[in-house]
């Protein structure tokens, strides 16, 4: 029997502020040119954002009204790590209180005593005593709430997190498996002119998302999602292209522009391997989860794998309204498909993709459930169990028997 992620909240800082002011701070604080500012502000207009969150007021403010950065033309001196990190301290914790308390909000028997594991995840920052113990205090879960720590993954790490919830769920049917990603991308900007760092300065926002795992799905018709496959794939080639660093003033993003290329180059192959053993092509799959992580990726994607814009309409609406918000990500556009999804998607095949440092590509395939409706893709598990299913339903294929026209 498979788990189920449903119930997902998400919960974004007080400043959400428009991408064109986003550029004009940064053409000032890397004190550019007219020639540069124009070629940056393009960049920005492009990159399928409208607005990002940030726990810093200081991207929508003129130099001289900072409260983060300092008050001087070259913002020297330039913040350190350390107080990035007590900002991420500061800021981290609210944030992810109120995208759980969204999610358990969805779930009128899940009580802070029910829940039996949590997993926290970011690669924005860190400490000890983390936050996995505050949000524990912060919640009034049970003291001894079993804690796991998803640390600096990047991007993708977010489906490792549903991995394990999944593996804890199928070794005891009675766990309750709260999952909460909180990325604050922006304490992070870079002061550098070299193009990776312009382009992630024009991408990375500030989320959280937090949801639940368990051996059953939601009642009351209310949507989960199965969780039916992961495979993961690595790029080696890019092992330079996209990469996280902990440097002096703050954590360094590499992303360079063939990450796309690299993508293209493996997310074939990455398909076909989740695929491999179901009974699932991937011209049943009614709807994709594909991680934003900018514009040309997806377009890349979809040439690809031969997918249309629509298909990836929950992916470039995330992107527009939040930017790419690390691991929590993900998280945004599978809370969209669990918001659009009607019982006439009951079965459904879901795909969903994410990519992080490594060059790392994750994948997963889930299915829309409504109530207790439920059809296991493992070929070998279920094979005599699909057949009976199909004689008595007179299916003649799998996808008649995943009710997807």
């Amino acid at each position: 029997m498979p788990s189920y992620l449903g119930a997902i909240g998400t919960a974004n800082p007080a400043h959400r502020i428009a991408q064109p002011q986003i550029a004009d701070f940064m053409a000032q604080a890397l004190q550019f040119g007219e020639d540069d500012t124009r070629k940056l502000r393009a960049l920005y207009r492009v990159s399928g954002i409208a607005h990002r969150y940030s726990v810093l007021p200081d991207y929508g403010r003129a130099n001289g009204d900072y409260t983060f950065f300092p008050n001087t033309p070259t913002l020297e001196p330039f913040p350190s790590v350390g107080q990035r990190m007590a900002a991420y301290r500061r800021e981290a914790l609210p944030l992810a209180t109120e995208a759980v308390r969204e999610c358990l909000r969805q779930v009128p028997d899940a009580t802070s005593a029910s829940i039996t594991h949590l997993v926290t995840v970011s690669c924005t920052g860190m400490y000890a005593p983390g936050l996995d113990i505050e949000l524990v205090q912060a919640l009034g879960l049970r003291s001894d709430v079993r804690r796991t720590c998803v640390n600096f993954m990047g991007c993708y790490a977010a489906v490792n997190a549903v991995k394990l919830a999944d593996a804890f769920c199928r070794a005891d049917a009675e766990a309750r498996v709260l999952i909460v990603s909180v990325e604050l991308c922006t304490l992070h900007f870079q002061k550098s002119r070299e193009e990776d760092h312009l382009v992630s300065n024009a991408l990375f926002g500030d989320g959280a998302a937090a949801c639940l795992v368990q051996s059953t799905p939601l009642p009351n018709g209310v949507p989960s999602l199965a969780l039916q496959a992961f495979h993961c794939g690595l790029e080696p080639d890019g092992h330079d292209d996209m990469a996280w660093h902990i440097n002096d003033f703050g954590f360094e993003m590499t992303l360079s522009s063939y990450v796309p290329k690299l993508i293209q180059r493996g997310i074939r192959s990455l398909t076909d391997g989740l695929l491999a053993s179901l009974p699932v092509e991937l011209g049943d799959i009614r709807h994709f989860a594909i991680h934003p992580g900018g514009r040309k990726i997806l377009e890349t994607i979809e040439t690809e794998l031969g997918l249309t814009h629509d298909d990836n309409r929950h992916a470039y609406r995330v992107l527009r309204d939040y930017g790419n918000m690390s691991s929590a990500t993900v998280l945004y556009v599978l809370r969209d498909v669990l918001a659009h999804a009607t019982p006439a998607d009951n079965g459904a095949p879901v795909l969903s993709f994410a990519f992080g440092p490594g060059l790392t590509m994750e994948a997963m395939l889930l299915q829309v459930s409504f109530n207790n409706y439920h059809l296991t893709f493992n070929k070998q598990e279920n094979e005599e169990g699909i057949e009976s299913q199909a004689n008595s339903a007179v299916a003649t294929s799998p996808l008649e028997l995943l009710n997807v026209n």
